[in-house]
């Protein structure tokens, strides 16, 4: 690291760790800094709330500056402001289907109205008589309604025929019910899409099946807790079961689509009516490329296994560890709820912050001659201040994640008796990274959000010149973000071992860092044959959650009496099982990292002997012998692994 000097590296590579011995704060300026960061944040809240309007952000307004369902003051040289809206409320748009991209608005008039038509209005006499009987114009405020059929009102009139609208609840903006605007919004966002009728199709069917869909969701949730549970207390056999269900899984997976896929192509058309044959033709090809798809993965799978069956073996006796740590900490299987929720309570934040940041600023005509408020001057620039904030502290929530997960393994696997642990060690972790290690964890956070930072301006750079750039910039664009993304995801694990050093010695994050570095070098065969091989059946765990939830969806939504494209729900659904599988797995992964740095640590500044004994189990011996044979037998065991490894004393 850089803001380590190489004085300080000498020494730290000659200190002995001494575990849960020394407790000290740690990078406190940096934890200064992150507070006074936080405090800027508050400053953008409170400035949005109090220079905001919460009545433009929750009632609306026109174009004119006027907010809707209220008597408005009048504005310096523009026409049509100040005027009383009191019986008006909601906000009517003449083209509400036109949306602009770039700026992420509707490009469309907008007028307060006291009624949103709740029918279609196919002509303008149809508008007239609208606001005669309802008393709700929807023209522009200065033209009267018996002026509505003239020849100015093609262009002061919304544009016809005038979908059915409702106001939306809470925010009193008049929202087209007809599906088909919408489609439009997506298909302008999904642009592969040149069919509409292949649109309209994918939204039904989301429509159609969202109780399936529901009901698959919370299925998965289930089937990661059952799982986790499993982990718990069979975690002797864990192993050897899942690498048997994942490959029945993955044979009856793709067994059952080449079955449903001659089933439909063998079942008759004749029956089928013209509307619905489209849909089922879909639904055949989509069967087809899932079935090769599965192919491909049971195929890559079965080579994998048949690499890697020697040392399936090996990581049994890691996951007992792992496992009995989950048995003595049982409040690690929650912190994933902890964790979700502390970031949705502050992405509301963020997202409502934001809506009041959007309301600031003043009034200013735009080239239309339509009202717009914009913020001036330095302020200007609270919207990039606010978007690093999102970063940054959604980065250093998941940071007091690893750091408290990482405290509390730790003191599970540094204390000798178990008998004497902490009567909840995850709450005894949290107590001290609060009270010692906040900066350490802003420290890291900050290095992370400076990667992701460069890595999405790119992103956005790409996105925006899509279509425009040629091949080699294009290249290049693609390659910096690739070589990010892996400089992101190698500083996530090397954070991920400093948080534990600092666990165990509390240090500061820089000496910290270099110290896992130091021990993850020097043990680099045993990250590839320990960690790798625990990280990679956590992965098949998280595949067999996935192809069971993809299983049971694909079984209800193929006999569904109605036909719908059951492609985009089934994405959906195993889009969620993945990621409530990886929120629960990835603690036991972090509990494997853990211990295995530990592991090393102890094994470095212990050799058995009286005084110098072991703080590892039985198990986690028998499981590093086996891993050595395994080297040695491969030709790559070193001198340096062939003393006997003794367990500790108890």
């Amino acid at each position: 690291m850089g803001c380590c000097s190489s004085a300080s590296a000498a020494q730290s590579s000659k200190r002995e760790w001494k575990p849960l011995e020394d407790r000290s704060c740690t990078d406190i300026p940096w934890l200064l800094f992150f507070i006074l960061f936080c405090i800027g944040m508050g400053f953008i809240c409170g400035f949005s709330v109090a220079t905001g309007a919460a009545a433009r952000l929750v009632s609306g307004y026109d174009s004119y500056g006027n907010i809707c369902g209220q008597k408005n003051a009048k504005l310096e040289a523009l026409p049509n402001s100040g005027m009383d809206h009191t019986h008006r409320k909601y906000v009517f748009f003449l083209d509400p289907c036109n949306v602009d991209l770039v700026n992420q608005k509707i490009k469309s008039v907008a007028l307060c109205v006291a009624a949103c038509p709740r029918q279609e209005l196919k002509t303008l006499s149809d508008v007239q008589k609208f606001a005669e009987i309802n008393g709700s114009a929807l023209c522009n405020y200065n033209l009267k309604p018996s002026e509505y059929t003239s020849g100015k009102a093609s262009v002061l009139c919304p544009k016809l025929p005038v979908l059915a609208s409702a106001p939306i609840p809470f925010f009193h903006r008049c929202a087209p019910v007809n599906i088909s605007c919408y489609a439009k919004f997506a298909e302008a966002l999904i642009t592969f899409v040149s069919d509409n009728s292949v649109l309209h199709r994918l939204i039904s069917g989301v429509m159609t099946s969202k109780e399936i869909i529901l009901g698959l969701c919370l299925l998965s949730l289930v089937l990661s807790m059952i799982l986790m549970v499993i982990i718990r207390y069979i975690s002797r056999v864990l192993v050897w079961i899942l690498t048997i269900l994942v490959i029945l899984g993955s044979l009856g997976g793709t067994g059952v689509l080449w079955w449903l896929y001659a089933k439909q192509r063998r079942s008759p058309k004749e029956t089928v009516i013209p509307e619905q044959l489209q849909i089922a033709e879909d639904n055949l090809r989509a069967l087809l490329i899932y079935a090769i798809s599965a192919t491909v993965f049971t195929v890559i799978l079965f080579l994998i296994m048949l690499v890697m069956r020697k040392r399936v073996a090996l990581t049994i006796a890691l996951f007992h560890v792992a496992g009995k740590v989950f048995i003595h900490l049982p409040l690690l299987v929650f912190q994933p709820f902890w964790t979700f929720f502390a970031l949705v309570l502050f992405w509301v934040y963020w997202i409502m912050t934001l809506l009041f940041l959007g309301t600031t600023g003043s009034a200013v005509p735009n080239e239309q001659g339509y009202v717009e408020f914009k913020v001036s001057g330095p302020l200007q620039y609270m919207w990039w201040y606010h978007a690093v904030g999102l970063i940054w502290i959604s980065e250093f929530i998941l940071a007091c994640q690893q750091m408290a997960v990482a405290g509390a393994v730790v003191t599970y696997y540094f204390t000798r008796d178990k008998r004497n642990l902490p009567f909840t060690p995850i709450l005894a972790s949290v107590n001290r990274l609060i009270r010692y290690h906040l900066g350490t964890v802003a420290k890291g956070s900050f290095i992370i959000t400076l990667v992701k930072i460069p890595r999405m301006i790119l992103m956005y750079i790409h996105s925006q010149l899509k279509g425009k750039e040629n091949a080699c910039a294009r290249c290049m664009l693609k390659s910096c973000i690739c070589c990010l993304w892996c400089l992101e995801k190698c500083l996530n694990y090397l954070n991920q071992n400093a948080y534990t050093a600092t666990a165990i010695n509390s240090t500061n994050f820089c000496t910290s860092a270099k110290d896992a570095f130091v021990i993850l070098v020097e043990n680099a065969l045993r990250v590839a044959a320990i960690n790798t091989v625990g990280d990679f059946m956590l992965f098949l765990g998280k595949v067999l959650i996935v192809c069971s939830t993809g299983l049971a969806g694909i079984m209800l939504l193929n006999y569904q009496q109605d036909y719908t494209v059951w492609v985009l729900p089934l994405i959906i659904v195993c889009l969620f099982a993945f990621l409530v599988a990886h929120c629960f797995l990835s603690i036991y992964e972090m509990v494997v990292d853990v211990l295995f740095l530990c592991f090393a640590i102890d094994t470095k500044y212990n050799d058995g002997s009286p005084g110098r004994e072991f703080y590892m189990d039985k198990v986690l011996m028998e499981f590093v012998e086996n891993s050595r044979k395994a080297l040695k037998e491969a030709g790559k065991g070193g001198a340096a692994d062939a003393r006997e490894l003794k367990p500790m004393i108890k």
